[in-house]
């Protein structure tokens, strides 16, 4: 059975390694047979700024790029993020969202104030939205770092990927050897904080 192509859009702000999950899923997904392409689009990383990638997975893909109202997933490292290309997902998409609040210039400066209902109004969509705490366990792990891990993790589990090979393997590949055990350690962190989700699974029958 062909297996239907979908999409997964990943956004942060720079420096929260919004490029390194996006490893993880592709390695992943390539492993897993699928067809994959993707699309980064860097922005002012180096100041702060949104840091996107897009990539498409099935059978066969023709192209790495889709517009508005046609993401299946949105994989928001932060609040505000989530929020800025929420517009992106289809009806009854997936909102994976880190809590986690970077507030942008124009709030730091006093120019604007960081908005204080982001999960009301993201609760609202007709989107099935999880609020994560990646950030709170990334710093009970020890390390903030590998909050990008343990949101690659909760993906992989939401959308019915966790069988479909061997993640360890995947992560461990995609990191430093002295960061190995953390990161693998993260990686089922992420599984286990959304264990008790019921998965959405964005794969067809093979």
């Amino acid at each position: 059975m062909i297996r239907e192509t979908r999409t997964i859009m990943l956004d942060g702000v720079g420096g929260q390694g919004i490029i390194m999950a996006s490893k993880i899923l592709i390695d992943g997904l390539i492993q897993a047979d699928y067809d994959v392409k993707s699309s980064e689009v860097h922005g002012m990383a180096q100041r702060g700024g949104s840091v996107i990638t897009q990539l498409r997975y099935g059978d066969r893909v023709y192209s790495s790029l889709v517009g508005e109202g046609a993401v299946d997933v949105l994989f928001a490292m932060e609040k505000l993020e989530a929020m800025r290309y929420a517009h992106f997902l289809k009806k009854d998409g997936l909102l994976l969202m880190n809590e986690m609040e970077i507030p942008p210039a124009s709030v730091l400066t006093g120019e604007s104030s960081y908005p204080g209902d982001i999960n009301e109004r993201l609760g609202a969509l007709p989107v099935k939205f999880f609020p994560i705490a990646a950030e709170a366990k990334a710093r009970e792990l020890g390390n903030v770092r590998v909050m990008n891990v343990i949101m690659a993790g909760a993906l992989i589990k939401l959308i019915g990927l966790a069988d479909d090979l061997d993640w360890s393997a995947v992560v461990t590949a995609a990191v430093k050897p002295q960061y190995k055990e953390l990161n693998l350690e993260a990686f089922r962190s992420g599984m286990e904080l959304v264990r008790h989700s019921r998965p959405q699974v964005l794969v067809c029958n093979r």
